[in-house]
């Protein structure tokens, strides 16, 4: 009889054990398109910043000096995109309309932009990529106000 609880006991401590295992190597739930917390996407996404975005949004994501002023050609210059900047104001689809579309894939008579359009340059997945490699940069609170934002337009 003991030997039989034992290997009641041993083989439902290894079920619970594999039980458990299973449910930790579930991916955590994300909000939104973005997975800041994934190395090999946000590896890929700063590659790709580095390529296509650092010449006017700064490498340390830094932006254009006096960026919410317009210059004299009537662009307003790059924003940052760390903590100072506001990429953090907008869900994850809106950074993904305009970084696909530009400021015309998110309103009518949209104004000029210094902002080039990147469909057709990147796909999809590298978009994703280059935004989840931003919002890894933020401070923990921006990052969860931001899947706050992406909760509420779900």
């Amino acid at each position: 009889m003991v030997g039989r609880k034992t290997v009641l006991i041993t083989g439902g401590l290894a079920l619970a054990g594999l039980a458990a295992a299973f449910v930790m190597a579930q991916p955590v739930d994300t909000v939104g398109l973005l997975t800041p917390d994934d190395a090999e996407v946000v590896a890929l996404g700063q590659d790709i910043y580095a390529d296509q975005c650092a010449a006017c949004h700064g490498s340390r994501l830094e932006g254009q000096p006096n960026w919410r002023i317009r210059g004299e050609d009537g662009l307003l210059p790059a924003p940052p995109h760390d903590a100072t900047g506001h990429t953090w104001h907008h869900n994850d689809e809106t950074l993904f309309t305009l970084t696909k579309y530009g400021l015309a894939g998110l309103m009518e008579n949209a104004p000029p932009s210094g902002m080039p359009v990147y469909e057709g340059v990147l796909s999809d997945q590298e978009i994703i990529a280059v935004l989840s490699f931003i919002k890894s940069t933020w401070p923990d609170d921006l990052r969860e106000y931001h899947d706050e934002l992406n909760a509420q337009s779900e």
